[in-house]
């Protein structure tokens, strides 16, 4: 299974959980404080919203693909290393409510992206920053 991923900071969790439960017909597989995340069938998506400062216009957070295993992400690592691009890699860090493993890029306009698997569930956000990033949640469960 792999899917891409699109992780949005909102002003109103509620009110983003609800239009996007409309908009593509589904309630979110995990709603936790200040977090919620979609995974979405058709198209294959997992949605991930996170909930910022209120009033705040949604903006991009970051940018992923969800894998089905470590040997995936293991692959994906080598294969943007070997293509020239400056990797960063996560093993066994917990993100957004999730065990995860995962490496990090960036696109030409800084714009993070991760590859990554989620290896089982966690009682806490942690959120930590993508790669030369301040903040930033890098979060994909």
């Amino acid at each position: 299974m792999s899917r891409a991923q699109l992780a949005l900071n909102v002003a109103d969790l509620d009110a983003s959980v609800t239009f996007y439960s409309k908009l593509f017909g589904v309630e979110p597989a995990k709603r936790r404080p200040g977090y919620a995340n979609f995974a979405i069938t058709t198209p294959p998506l997992k949605l991930v919203l996170i909930e910022g400062e209120p009033g705040q216009e949604t903006r991009l957070d970051h940018l992923g693909v969800e894998v089905g295993s470590t040997g995936e992400v293991t692959a994906a690592a080598t294969r943007l290393k070997d293509a020239g691009l400056a990797t960063f890699e996560e093993n066994d860090t917990s993100c957004c409510y999730a065990l995860q493993d995962k490496v990090w890029v960036h696109g030409p306009g800084r714009e993070p992206w991760e590859v990554y698997v989620v290896k089982a569930d966690a009682g806490r956000m942690s959120r930590s920053p993508a790669p030369d990033e301040e903040a930033g949640c890098a979060c994909g469960s």
